[in-house]
C-alpha cells in the first residue's frame, strides 16, 4: 500500500517517499491479518514499548486521551514534514480499525481495502486536515473511513438504480401474432420449395452458402469446383429464386 501512497503524493520533495523505512507494512492483507497489538513494527517503533512491557511481565500502562493526542500531534507533525516513518506507524496501528470501520458500513472486503487506501493516501497528501485539538487520530481515521464508505455505498446504489431505469426505458419487444408465425412459416416452407426446383448443381451451392453458412470460398473447396463457378451458380440461382418468390408471394391464397 506504501508505494501506492508513493504515487499519490502531491508535490513537494523529491526525497518525500524515496525510500522505505524499517517496519513498514509490506501489504495491506497482512495489517488485516496482524490486528491490533501485532503490527510488523521495527525497532524503535510504536509496538516495541508494548512487546518491552510483555516481556518485562507487567501490565500495559495506563495511557490517559491526553497522552495520545500529544502524541498523535507529534504524529501529525511528523507527517507534515515528510516523515514516510510516521506513515507507517500509524498504518501498523490504526490500520485494522480503519478497515474494521469500512466494513460495517460496506460488508465487503475489497471494497473496505479499496476505502482504507484512500483514507491513508488522504493522511499523507493532507495531514493538515488532521486536528489533534479535535480528537484523536484514531476517531479522525475512522469516521474518515466511514464516510468515504458511505460514499461508495451511495454510489453503488445510484449506478444500480440507473441500470434499472435504463432496463425500464427499453421497449418490450412484441411477440410475434398468430397471424404472423403463420405467414413466416409459409414463407419459409415456399422459399424451401423454390429451392428444390433449382437445378443440382444451383441447388447445391444455395444450399451450403445460405442454409451451411459458407463462403464462396469454402463452397468451392467442398464441391470440388472453381470459386468463380461458385460465384455465378449463386447468381443464376438468386435470379431464378427472386423470380419464382415473386409470382407466388402475389398470387392470392
Amino acid at each position: 500500500m506504501l508505494a501506492t501512497l508513493k504515487r499519490a503524493q502531491p508535490a513537494g520533495p523529491a526525497d518525500r517517499m524515496a525510500a522505505a523505512g524499517p517496519g513498514l507494512t509490506a501489504a495491506w492483507p497482512g495489517l488485516i491479518a496482524a490486528g491490533p497489538g501485532r503490527t510488523a513494527a521495527g525497532p524503535g517503533q510504536a509496538a516495541a514499548p508494548l512487546r518491552a512491557a510483555e516481556d518485562c511481565g507487567s501490565a500495559t500502562p495506563h495511557v490517559s486521551v491526553r497522552d495520545v493526542q500529544e502524541g498523535d500531534a507529534l504524529l501529525a507533525a511528523r507527517l507534515a514534514a515528510g516523515d514516510d516513518h510516521a506513515l507507517a506507524e500509524i498504518v501498523d496501528r490504526l490500520g485494522p480499525a480503519v478497515y474494521g470501520g469500512a466494513m460495517r458500513v460496506l460488508d465487503d472486503a475489497s471494497s473496505a481495502q479499496d476505502v482504507v487506501q484512500d483514507v491513508f493516501v488522504e493522511l499523507w497528501t493532507r495531514p493538515d486536515r488532521y486536528d489533534p485539538a479535535a480528537g484523536t487520530l484514531r476517531t479522525y481515521l475512522i469516521a474518515l473511513a466511514r464516510n468515504r464508505a458511505v460514499d461508495v455505498l451511495r454510489s453503488e446504489l445510484r449506478r444500480a438504480a440507473r441500470q434499472q431505469q435504463h432496463t425500464r426505458l427499453i421497449p418490450p419487444q412484441p411477440a410475434s401474432s398468430p397471424l404472423e408465425e403463420v405467414l413466416a412459416a409459409d414463407t419459409v416452407s415456399r422459399v424451401q420449395a423454390a429451392v428444390r426446383l433449382l437445378p443440382e448443381a444451383q441447388r447445391r451451392v444455395v444450399e451450403l452458402a445460405y442454409f451451411g453458412g459458407m463462403t464462396c470460398r469454402e463452397v468451392a473447396a467442398a464441391v470440388g469446383i472453381p470459386e468463380g463457378t461458385v460465384k455465378s451458380r449463386l447468381r443464376l440461382a438468386q435470379g431464378k429464386l427472386a423470380a419464382a418468390l415473386d409470382r407466388q408471394l402475389l398470387e392470392p391464397s
